[in-house]
């Protein structure tokens, strides 16, 4: 695990802090964050990528974990946010983000929606749809402004990544297939419209990538769509946004790549592609999300009852699951943990890790070797840090847990716990 270390006293520590401290003093379940871990890959963006190749930028895709100071810190490290709701926007517009720096995403943006990426004044638009489209330029003509838009497009790659996280082929409820009576339409009607600009497109192939081979067959794809728009509507295109989906660790059966794995083959194949075809080089962005929290974040567990059926399997059941880390019952994903009060102990015993929901399928982690677990005991899982918070549930109505930020042995409280009154307080 990134970033962790044992200590003297037996207790894994995560970014300087006793993580059996920390499940003391804020309760579990509890997120922990190390803020020195993200902001190590934010400013490995800047140095491998913004700062190697012109003309480029970057945004957190913020989907993977928003909270308002996650999104001052991105702000404070140059970088911009992808958004994908109204939520998602307002919120960033209320921890004071720079509204021009972020890029607005989502395949069925609301007219609600629409009004506030128009209000907010956002860099960008990404356009999923022609329904959008036409909203979109009736909303800014209301308002006598022009909004910049890119056209999301699928490009048709298998991604080599499970079906639920793949978005790039041509079935997809995301993007403009790219067969030419499709994007005709979408093109001819954005070029004639007064209340958009169009700057250039979007594609992205999947999460959880490990290999690039998959990103640079879009690049051949989209830089051919981009010779083809030049030669039909004389259009150049501005904005070239290559998504996200960079993989992490999260057992040792993943090999992940460094950041310049991706960036580097992706900027050469868009270079080379360029030159073949006669264009200008467009802005080149990246959206990682992912990349940029995954391994930054824990999540801290009790371990209640444990449950042997004899030579079948152990059950250890924790005081979480589903509602804080939906991710094993949505796509079979798979976690490594450890005892936390004893770290160091021998990973002897087989068990299976059982959330407390009712609920069959909240299995945490199936068949994982561990120090003989205990009750009382801290269970730390690795690798939380994304699509956990962002995705977390109040289903059978179990508060949300807190997200603490850890930094060189120092903690605070960036979210707070759920109350049982939180749970009510919308009804009447």
């Amino acid at each position: 695990m990134a970033g962790a270390q044992s200590g003297t006293d037996r207790h894994f520590m995560f970014d300087g802090c006793d993580t059996v401290a920390l499940a003391k003093k804020y309760g579990t379940p509890l997120y922990v964050m190390s803020e020195t871990l993200i902001r190590e890959r934010l400013r490995e963006i800047r140095d491998t990528f913004l700062e190697r190749h012109p003309w480029t930028f970057a945004v957190f895709a913020s989907k993977a974990f928003q909270t308002l100071e996650m999104c001052r810190m991105v702000a404070s490290e140059g970088l911009g946010l992808d958004v994908v709701s109204g939520g998602e926007l307002y919120a960033a517009a209320r921890a004071g983000f720079p509204c021009d720096r972020i890029f607005f995403h989502g395949n069925n943006k609301t007219i609600e929606e629409l009004r506030l990426a128009v209000e907010y004044g956002v860099g960008r638009v990404v356009v999923d749809n022609l329904y959008e489209l036409e909203a979109l330029n009736a909303i800014a003509l209301e308002r006598g402004m022009r909004a910049k838009i890119l056209f999301r497009v699928t490009p048709g790659v298998d991604s080599h990544t499970h079906r639920f996280i793949s978005t790039g082929q041509l079935d997809s409820k995301f993007g403009i297939p790219l067969d030419p009576r499709v994007r005709g339409r979408y093109i001819g009607a954005a070029l004639a419209m007064k209340g958009v600009e169009l700057t250039g497109f979007h594609f992205h192939v999947g999460s959880q990538l490990l290999e690039n081979d998959s990103h640079l067959k879009a690049i051949e794809v989209v830089t051919r769509l981009m010779r083809d728009v030049k030669a039909d509507y004389g259009f150049e295109t501005k904005d070239l946004n290559l998504g996200g989906g960079f993989g992490v660790r999260y057992t040792d059966a993943d090999e992940p790549k460094p950041l310049a794995y991706f960036t580097d083959a992706m900027m050469a194949e868009v270079r080379r592609r360029c030159g073949e075809y006669g264009l200008p080089m467009p802005r080149a962005i990246i959206e990682p999300g992912r990349w940029i929290v995954g391994e930054a974040g824990i999540t801290l567990y009790t371990i209640g009852s444990i449950k042997e059926i004899p030579g079948v399997r152990t059950y250890v059941g924790v005081d979480g699951g589903l509602p804080d880390n939906p991710r094993p019952a949505l796509y079979g994903a798979r976690y490594d943990a450890i005892v936390a009060n004893r770290c160091d102990g021998p990973r002897s015993r087989v068990v299976t890790v059982a959330g407390k929901c009712c609920e069959t399928g909240d299995i945490l982690i199936r068949d994982i070797a561990l120090c003989e677990p205990e009750s009382g005991d801290i269970l730390a899982v690795f690798t939380t840090g994304a699509y956990n918070h962002s995705m977390a549930s109040n289903y059978n109505r179990i508060p949300r847990p807190a997200v603490v930020m850890v930094r060189e042995g120092r903690d605070r409280l960036s979210v707070r716990r759920e109350t049982w009154d939180d749970l009510i307080a919308r009804e009447i």
